[in-house]
Formats: structure tokens, sequence, C-alpha cells
């Protein structure tokens, strides 16, 4: 078994249940990896010089059976960066609060490794979606990807931008709002949520386009085939507006215009036969509790 293991969040609290991981991965004799600045903070109060580094740009390949991330589903977001195209499966240990992604319980850590082994698991496919490069937008020249969404929204205003959005050349609609989310079936739990989108089972082949905070009241969030081709220009009083792709953030000059579509690959993501997505849908949304008394 080959194992990285990847963290942003540096807590006495995490290092607790890293311990725990590789204490279950010794016993499998297992090869692990940890990434590089993780390993530095776990360097300082326990032993782990025996262990490789991975970095966003070495140390990593299509060896690897899982990369396990601890953290929230930022650090999920994250760690899709170190993995993108490898095809590495990503398992997230949540140590945060409310987590889709990260839905195996810090306590259950072992059970990360245990059930891996016995094969209690299915893959799911996770689908991406890109700004292309004719965006022309140097911050995202080589991290062109999202596994949530990506967001267009005012900069240095409190005024309402308007969003001029094109589906395969026709034109939709121009939405007047502080923004627009394109989301991810993953990412319809996210930001999308927040601003009244659907709830989309990982595996759709949809797309979700969630305006953000609209002022013309009958724009709704609309749902979209994957292989729908996005082009959006927005207008504002400032000169310039915000994109993201999931926190990556870039300043884009006002009428240009963005390209986005589904990416041409997928993040792997390992659920345990014992944490579906349904499963977590009703733990976090309390779906089916009767909250009465």
């Amino acid at each position: 078994m080959k194992v990285a293991i990847y963290s942003q969040t540096y807590h006495d609290d995490t290092l607790h249940y890293v311990m725990e991981l590789l204490s279950e991965l010794e016993k499998e004799r297992a090869q692990v990896s940890i990434e590089r600045d993780f390993h530095s903070y776990l360097s300082k109060t326990h032993h782990a010089e025996n262990f490789k580094t991975f970095t966003a740009t070495e140390g990593l390949d299509t060896s690897f059976d899982m990369l396990v991330s601890f953290g929230g589903d930022g650090t999920i977001l994250r760690a899709t960066t170190f993995v993108g195209d490898l095809g590495i499966p990503i398992v997230g240990v949540n140590t945060g609060r409310l987590g889709f992604l990260s839905t195996l319980n810090k306590e259950e850590v072992r059970k990360v490794v245990q059930e891996f082994v016995k094969g209690n698991y299915d893959i799911i496919e996770r689908s991406l979606i890109e700004v292309t490069a004719d965006s022309n937008i140097p911050e995202f020249s080589e991290l062109n990807f999202a596994l949530n969404e990506i967001t267009v929204s005012r900069k240095d205003t409190t005024s309402m931008i308007t969003v001029e959005t094109f589906l395969n050349d026709e034109y939709l609609t121009s939405y007047w709002a502080d923004g627009l989310i394109i989301s991810t079936p993953t990412g319809s739990t996210g930001y999308s949520l927040s601003c009244g989108g659907p709830v989309i089972v990982p595996t759709a082949r949809s797309l979700v386009l969630t305006p953000i905070a609209p002022h013309n009241l009958n724009a709704r969030p609309l749902v979209i085939s994957d292989d729908t081709k996005i082009r959006i220009r927005v207008s504002g009083r400032e000169d310039y507006h915000l994109i993201s792709l999931d926190s990556r953030i870039a300043s884009v000059k006002n009428g240009q215009e963005i390209y986005i579509r589904k990416a041409g690959f997928s993040i792997k993501m390992l659920e345990y036969s014992s944490e579906s997505f349904l499963k977590t849908l009703r733990n976090k949304l309390l779906w089916g509790e009767d909250r009465r008394n």
C-alpha cells in the first residue's frame, strides 16, 4: 500500500490523529509520503524523518493508492491541486466542522486503512470545471480547474455587477447581481447551496448556474448539462471584478470574456461503505430528524 498524507491545519489535535493513521499504516507496512510543509511541522514534535515528502510539482505519481486529507472541505479542495490528473483517490478525515467531502470523523481515522484493506469502499469520479486558455488569465495558466465552483463576483464596490451569460454561444440572460456561481455536482453543497442552489448527487452529469443575491428576482438557479460550453462577460461601475476557482482568486478587467467548460479529467474520491453521500446529507442537513422539541 502506498499512501500520501496532506494537511494545511497545523494543530496538536490534528497531529494526534495523524499519528494514529501512521500507526495503522505501519501495521500494513505501507509506504508513506507526507506533504513537505506538513512534514516539517510534524518533525518538530514527532519522528518523521523516515518518511518521504511530496510537493505540488514532485513526489506523487499514479502508483499511490490514496491521498489522505486532514482538515475540512477546503483542505480537500487544496489537495486536488496536488493530485491533478494523476488519478490518486482522495479520502478526507474531518478535523473541522461541516464537511460534505471530508466525511470520516477524526475519531474513526483508523478506518481509513482498515476499511480499505477489507475492500469496503467505492471510488467515485468527481467532475471538474476549468477556465480555458482562451480566457487569458495568467494566474490560472497552470492550475485552471476547480472541484467545487468557478465564481465571478464584484470587486472594490458595493454596487452590483452585470454578468452576460452565453450557453453554447446562445445568449441566456444578463444576471444583475453580486456575482454568479458555476458549480459542479460536488460544489452543489457548497457556496451554491448557501445561495439557494439545488443539491445534486456527485455522479450527475450536470452543472449549476446560481446567481448571488440577484436584483432581478425572477433569476433562479439553472441546472445544465455538463458538456455545455459557458461564456460570460462582466460589466459594472468598477474597472475590475474577481474570479475564483475554489479558493484561488484573480482580478479580471471588466468586458473580458471568460470561457468555462468541464475539465478533461476527474478527481477520484474514496467513499467508504459506511459513509455514503446520502448518509452525509442526512447527517449534515439534519434530514429526517424531528426538531420540534
